[in-house]
């Protein structure tokens, strides 16, 4: 049995997905589950057993991973993710578990400038050591991220960053959960570690033009230094500290470690990974 974590996720949902189209049984744990079955539809429901499962809860874990062969780990970023996550390493190991495929990040060093990957690099080197097979991917930007930009692009036709002219890598989660569901039912890839990232790098300001096109009505870029738009994403938006410095963290790693793509999507799945026009195109209602 695959047991498949945050599964209402963004990328837990579309691995639950990619399982339910190739015919692949799993057990999606969520707190919500609910919200699952909503999202599926009636063609995947046979295949899918949602579970109730909270990562702080270690008895519900205990539960979920029971019979499990293999777990697909990922978690909402925060202050307790690394936590988390290895307390449900731990459950796995001691539920059998034989397989870990787990979402990590770029920049995976134990003094990355990312403070979040810093957690991930704990989490990677404890996987490493715990005996099973582990995969991990590291997939860059998620493209569904980009639509929470809609509100100040279609109030203020407005893009507000951090990263100058420099070009970010984006992928879609759609892919990341097809080169999941590719690791899990595939046994020569499992153990590997795979950089994802869509067909090419775009940058906030190329970001803005390509949405006033689409749209039919110009988009402007604003560049701010780092601590501007930390204070404008705690004070005009209310994100947490913690969530405020992340995002200025992954934006400051683009300029400072120039991205390029890679070509393991397509390489993994036979075919390109989902380009970037395509996917502004497809939520383009978003942004107007």
């Amino acid at each position: 049995m695959i047991i498949v974590m945050g599964a209402t996720g963004m990328t837990g949902g579309a691995l639950v997905r990619s399982l339910a189209d190739g015919a692949v049984p799993c057990r999606a744990l969520s707190r919500a589950p609910h919200r699952l079955r909503d999202r599926l539809g009636p063609a995947a429901a046979p295949l899918v057993e949602p579970h109730v499962a909270d990562a702080a809860d270690t008895a519900s874990l205990r539960a979920a991973f029971s019979g499990g062969r293999q777990l697909f780990l990922t978690m909402e970023n925060g202050p307790r993710q690394t936590e988390f996550e290895l307390r449900a390493i731990e459950i796995a190991l001691e539920s059998g578990i034989e397989h870990i495929v787990k979402i990590s990040s770029p920049a995976v060093e134990p003094d990355s400038p990312v403070a979040i990957a810093r957690g991930h690099h704990t989490v990677e080197t404890r996987l490493r050591t715990a005996g099973i097979a582990a995969t991990v991917l590291r997939p860059y930007a998620f493209m569904q991220n980009l639509l929470l930009l809609g509100p100040s692009v279609s109030r203020g036709d407005l893009l507000v960053g951090a990263m100058g002219r420099s070009p970010c890598n984006y992928v879609d989660c759609r892919d990341i959960g097809d080169v999941a569901a590719a690791a899990l039912t595939r046994p020569e890839l499992a153990g590997g570690t795979y950089t994802l990232t869509g067909t090419e790098t775009c940058s906030f300001g190329r970001l803005a033009e390509l949405l006033g096109r689409l749209r039919g009505r110009p988009v402007r870029y604003l560049d701010l230094p780092p601590e501007r738009l930390r204070a404008q994403l705690t004070t005009e938006r209310g994100l947490p500290g913690w969530l405020a410095d992340h995002v200025v963290e992954i934006q400051r790693l683009a300029v400072t470690r120039p991205e390029a793509p890679t070509d393991t999507v397509a390489r993994l799945l036979g075919r390109a990974p989902r380009g970037l026009e395509a996917f502004l195109t497809e939520h383009i209602d978003v942004f107007r």
